[in-house]
């Protein structure tokens, strides 16, 4: 269940998750647009995520497969973890950037997405329906479902893991709610700091994240493919 964890971390840097939450942090009124936000992306991915786990156990598709997918989904999201460490430690997903606001300013410009606006509103109605529109499973959630299955764990421990991965995985909500009611006086200024030094050296976590993640993933697919 070690891969569940790390595949919950991974999930909790997802870019939506990361733009809403610090768009919401900009706003007045934060917490409770956060604790909207939360509420609605619990609902829907904790639903989701019990509806494909026991989908996956009544079905013969983890019995036939489980075995045969451990090295090649470890030697595949290691590859991919590489390849983002790679693409972010060279820079060219900025070149990519660049050329895609290239081509947006050549047409008439259409602003901030519809989700980024709705969040502006300031209401905690409207961030509870954004985050149960936007937070639908992504491939590492899915890939964290489908090791859940593979165990085939009671209906208890099943239901408890796939809360607890949702809690590591909207760790970027709850944190900032802790900090606002058990020290509102300086989780303001805390989140700021944050905020500047993720824009200084965000890049190199990324990069650095990628690397180990994606080395493990790869040294143990190959292991198992030996043993």
């Amino acid at each position: 269940m070690g891969d569940v964890v790390l595949l919950a971390f991974l999930a909790a840097l997802y870019p939506t998750l990361l733009a809403a939450a610090t768009v919401m942090l900009m706003l007045p009124h934060p917490k409770r647009l956060l604790l909207g936000y939360l509420f609605g992306a619990a609902m829907t991915s904790v639903t989701l995520g019990l509806l494909i786990v026991f989908t996956l156990q009544d079905s013969d598709l983890v019995s036939t497969t489980q075995h045969q997918l451990g090295p090649g989904a470890d030697l595949a999201l290691g590859g991919l973890a590489l390849v983002v460490a790679f693409v972010l430690g060279t820079g060219r997903d900025e070149r990519l950037a660049e050329r895609r606001r290239a081509r947006k300013a050549a047409k008439e410009p259409a602003g901030p997405p519809r989700w980024q606006q709705a969040l502006s509103h300031g209401s905690a109605r409207t961030t509870f329906a954004v985050g149960a529109v936007l937070t639908l499973p992504g491939a590492t959630y899915i890939t964290a479902l489908n090791r859940i299955a593979a165990e085939d764990l009671p209906v208890p421990a099943t239901v408890g893991t796939i809360l607890v991965f949702n809690l590591i995985m909207l760790m970027l909500l709850e944190v900032p709610l802790l900090g606002y009611a058990l020290a509102p006086e300086w989780t303001p200024s805390a989140v700021a700091r944050f905020r500047d030094a993720l824009g200084r050296r965000g890049r190199t976590w990324a990069v650095r994240g990628a690397a180990i993640v994606g080395i493990l993933l790869v040294v143990r697919g190959v292991l198992t493919l030996l043993a």
